[in-house]
């Protein structure tokens, strides 16, 4: 437990700030996305927009990673690398993963979107991962514990014919980019440590159409199923309060090509 931070006012100001300027740039991704553009594409525009707003993008050497953002298609689980040679082309999903750097605090969020029309394969995925972030959040609160975010996660997405990606995890977040706790995104109920006012770390659910597994390609960093059956992710950075959570990374406005289904499980 002791190396969890528990941020006091000022940090939780400045986490904020930086969520805040995070998800401004995700958002503003979503117009841009179309079949014919390249995922470099993608990375320009992250990079100076996260430039503009006085912020780092905190992808950008980061352990050796080589751009700016990640760029997630299709079987892609995560940290796909942007190139001038990978095409969108129509009916593909693809996750952005942006991560920004802004006066020594990270803010970091994500999100599945469509190019063009998707299969109703792509179309389940995708809603299937957004539903399940939305549902580990809601376990978020004082005296919780962290395996129920896990938990309530993976019930839904088994119970959805989907599976749930065990080697990446969600983590904390704060004065640097990934820290204490690790957050998984399956588990058992009544698990894990007490959620505590004050802690932030990110949820981010991989969710596979097959199976959980995946392998990195050569690159050392793009994750892909196993399988190669599609695979979906939405991440936010989250506050533990006093009397629930907060998402610091919440959108203020719809992500175009990515919230066409929201209403996917309605009743």
């Amino acid at each position: 437990m002791s190396s969890v931070e528990i941020k006091g006012e000022r940090e939780i100001s400045m986490m904020r700030e930086v969520c805040r300027l995070a998800a401004g740039t995700l958002e503003r991704v979503g117009p841009m996305l179309r079949a014919g553009i390249t995922t470099q594409e993608i990375n320009d525009f992250v990079h100076a927009d996260t430039l503009k707003l006085g912020a780092r993008p905190a992808p950008l050497n980061y352990r050796g990673f080589p751009k700016s953002v990640c760029t997630s298609i299709n079987e892609v689980v995560c940290h796909g690398i942007p190139s001038p040679k990978r095409v969108l082309k129509d009916g593909d999903i693809i996750n952005v993963d942006v991560t920004h750097l802004y006066k020594g605090y990270f803010g970091d969020t994500s999100a599945t979107f469509y190019i063009g029309e998707p299969s109703p394969e792509a179309k389940k995925i995708v809603e299937v991962a957004r539903k399940s972030l939305e549902l580990g959040i809601a376990q978020v609160k004082p005296g919780a514990r962290l395996g129920d975010i896990g938990a309530a996660i993976q019930e839904f997405a088994e119970g959805q014919g989907c599976s749930v990606v065990r080697d990446f995890v969600g983590h904390g977040i704060g004065r640097t980019f990934h820290s204490d706790p690790q957050v998984k995104h399956y588990g058992q109920w009544g698990t894990g440590i007490r959620l505590r006012a004050g802690m932030t770390f990110t949820i981010e659910p991989m969710v596979n159409v097959g199976g959980y597994e995946v392998e990195v390609l050569e690159d050392d960093w793009t994750a892909v199923t196993k399988d190669g059956s599609l695979s979906a992710q939405f991440e936010h950075t989250v506050l533990v309060t006093p009397d629930g959570v907060e998402v610091l990374t919440r959108r203020e406005s719809p992500l175009v090509a990515s919230e066409l289904y929201a209403n996917y499980f309605a009743s």
